[in-house]
């Protein structure tokens, strides 16, 4: 037994059985089932992943009037024509911006709620910087998913993220997203420790790279379950198959079958 699991049983509490069981029921099109001309986390990728039974994982920010937009960078720059941070624009302005290769402005998480409604699960990433406060991003994703039935859950590199979630929403499932890079020593092994108590999440959402782990391995036998990103090959397909409960998949990652 790891010297870290009681600890872990303590601060970081495996979820109610069924709370999140529902993760490991599916696969996850990786901001939407995007390529050939369909952008990623466009409602086209996401419409095109639910009509092929695939749960849908996206990426939100925050705009500049406090609305959850769906897109993934930072800066405008790599998926538009535009350029320069996503919140300084306003909700209305960033609708207005077409993604690159198409039609489509940047969606709102309302919108993508709408077009999904409850056919497959939503997995939504919140990102954060260690200079924000995440509060005010966080409140904006409560705020549209109040009254959702669909399976739904939120998730971030930043356990600040699920923190909130636990105190301000706990009806809300949530996971922490995990990368081991260039941490995989002691030091590496107790800030992830840290992080899962702090954010006391009911799932894992871990870097397919590092798998085998033994830290998901060790979460994974306790009842959390593993999602593992981001799943680009039949080999790390394979690899996602062995060792975690859902991947997060997009290109030849994706099952053919759906």
């Amino acid at each position: 037994m790891s010297l870290f699991a009681p600890i872990d049983r303590w601060l970081a509490p495996a979820p109610a059985p069924g709370r999140a069981d529902w993760i490991g029921d599916h696969d996850y099109a990786h901001r939407g089932l995007h390529g050939g001309g369909v952008p990623e986390n466009a409602l086209a990728a996401f419409a095109a992943a639910a009509a092929r039974g695939l749960g849908v994982e996206c990426d939100i920010q925050r705009s500049a009037d406090g609305q959850a937009m769906v897109f993934h960078d930072w800066e405008l720059d790599r998926l538009t024509a535009e350029s320069g941070p996503v919140a300084r624009r306003s909700s209305e302005q960033l609708a207005a911006i077409p993604l690159a290769g198409s039609g489509e402005g940047i969606p709102t998480l309302r919108q993508l709620l709408d077009l999904i409604a409850g056919r497959v699960p939503i997995l939504i990433e919140i990102k954060s910087r260690r200079d924000m406060r995440v509060g005010a991003v966080c409140l904006a994703v409560r705020r549209v998913l109040e009254g959702y039935r669909g399976h739904h859950a939120v998730m971030s590199f930043d356990p600040r993220v699920a923190r909130w979630f636990a105190v301000n929403a706990p009806f809300t499932v949530r996971g922490l997203v995990v990368t081991e890079e260039n941490d995989r020593g002691f030091s590496g092994h107790l800030r992830r420790h840290a992080a899962l108590w702090h954010a006391r999440p009911d799932f894992l959402a871990y870097d397919v790279r590092d798998l085998p782990s033994r830290f998901a391995a060790a979460q994974r036998r306790r009842g959390l379950p593993v999602a593992t990103w981001t799943v680009r090959t039949p080999e790390l397909r394979r690899r996602a198959e062995e060792h975690a409960d859902a991947p997060i998949a997009e290109g030849a990652g994706v099952a053919r079958d759906g």
